[in-house]
């Protein structure tokens, strides 16, 4: 069933007034349920009409802040609290508003009594895809958590999350990397020629689309970093950038201004390659504000001229931007780097870095194959001989071959043990 739809904007054409005859220009006007609410702002105004319509969402929708039943309480309202209360504070505001306004979508007529394993089940199906679901339900389980928190249901409701995926493990090998970078940089654009005698004809021109890639392939391979400090990198400290140290080789993730947040970002060294590059990158375009920019502008997502670029590359599997980190981490644990450091360097815990890539290390399981004689290089024959030769040393002690007695009969026996015999077995000690 739909729900009504939220206030929005709406922008009335210019219409000539039937009474006076005049033009009335284009303004926006507000939509919500059946009314027209004026806004008073001319077309070229949008910014007024934003506004606006933010102000009058703000007077005809406040969540209540009373105690009242599950039954009685919109999700709607639940996510409408948890939205003021966690906006200040998260890394990336417009994300989390993305988020909360698909679970808007879907549970905005619901009560939140209705937040049951079936409904949510039901919400992974209408959102089709697993991960994402799981992500936007954990949002709508934190806003439950702080309603209940705020003392406003008492009621315990409990959010069902679809199973978490199976960690990714594709990775770039060298050669991959290598046909990748190469792509990136001697690619050229191709146009279709819509005029003269080569009409129709695809031509490449002088423009290179990928390159900027070549830099952001390098650094995420170099340093493993995740793809939104790696785009906002710059040489220069200022609000809202990462910032290289290009004189020290240190490269500061996280963003001047921006609270640390689950997802590591610490300060890593840069290798000396990668430090040679950035800093001849930053000689050839001073004005330059950030490492990898297109057009002379900031990129703020790389995903479409990433998936061109892979697929001109003819590389299998799912490979993303995400893939250098996965393929930095990998990398570091063939070179038989320690995990102390190497979790360090790329900004996780030595337990993901153990559990996820620790089977690329060299040492891995060594101590546990060596224990089996893999290392030591010793026979089964030779352990079977040892074996014997231990088992007849016991039986020459105990009274000779072929009697097999309990401790109760060796020690009532005509020719009892010494007692330092009767001792070692006590003790557990090999006889000699």
């Amino acid at each position: 069933m739909r729900g009504a739809k939220r206030p929005r904007l709406w922008l009335r054409k210019a219409r000539r007034d039937k009474r006076t005859g005049a033009v009335r220009p284009a303004t926006w006007i507000i939509l919500h349920r059946g009314r027209h609410i004026a806004t008073g702002c001319l077309e070229r105004e949008v910014e007024g009409a934003d506004r606006a319509l933010h102000d009058y969402i703000a007077r005809s929708y406040a969540p209540s802040r009373r105690a009242a039943s599950a039954d009685a309480i919109a999700v709607a309202d639940v996510l409408s609290l948890y939205v003021d209360e966690a906006l200040p504070r998260v890394s990336d505001p417009d994300k989390l508003l993305a988020r909360i306004e698909r679970l808007n979508r879907f549970w905005q007529n619901r009560r939140l009594g209705e937040v049951t394993g079936a409904t949510c089940r039901e919400y992974a199906e209408w959102r089709g895809a697993r991960a994402a679901s799981r992500r936007e339900l954990e949002d709508l389980r934190a806003a439950i958590k702080y309603h209940a928190k705020e003392g406003l249901h008492r009621e315990i409701i409990m959010v069902s999350l679809p199973e978490k995926g199976q960690p990714r493990d594709r990775w770039l090998t060298r050669a991959e990397a290598a046909d990748l970078l190469w792509i990136c940089w001697r690619y050229r654009e191709v146009q279709t020629l819509h005029r003269g005698p080569m009409k129709g004809e695809r031509v490449q021109t002088g423009k290179y689309p990928l390159r900027h890639l070549a830099k952001f392939i390098l650094i995420g391979i170099y340093t493993g970093t995740r793809a939104g400090a790696i785009a906002a990198a710059s040489p220069a400290p200022a609000e809202g950038r990462s910032w290289v140290d290009l004189d020290r080789g240190v490269f500061y993730r996280l963003a001047i201004g921006r609270k640390a947040t689950r997802k590591r970002q610490p300060p890593v060294r840069l290798p000396d390659r990668l430090l040679a590059h950035m800093r001849r990158w930053a000689r050839m375009a001073p004005a330059q504000g950030h490492f990898v920019e297109w057009r002379g502008k900031p990129v703020r997502s790389v995903k479409t001229g990433f998936g061109s670029a892979v697929d001109l590359a003819g590389l299998e599997g799912r490979v993303s931007p995400h893939t250098l980190r996965h393929t930095a981490a990998t990398w570091l644990m063939q070179a038989g780097a320690s995990l102390w450091e190497a979790a360090g360097f790329l900004g996780m815990s030595e337990k993901v870095l153990r559990d996820v890539y620790g089977h690329h290390h060299p040492d891995f399981q060594r101590e546990a194959a060596d224990a089996l004689g893999y290392g030591k290089r010793v026979s089964l024959a030779q352990s079977l001989a040892d074996d014997g030769e231990r088992k007849a040393r016991i039986k020459a002690i105990i009274g000779g071959p072929g009697r097999t007695r309990t401790c109760n009969q060796i020690v009532m026996s005509a020719a009892p043990l010494p007692e330092s015999s009767i001792n070692s077995m006590r003790n557990g000690v090999k006889f000699q």
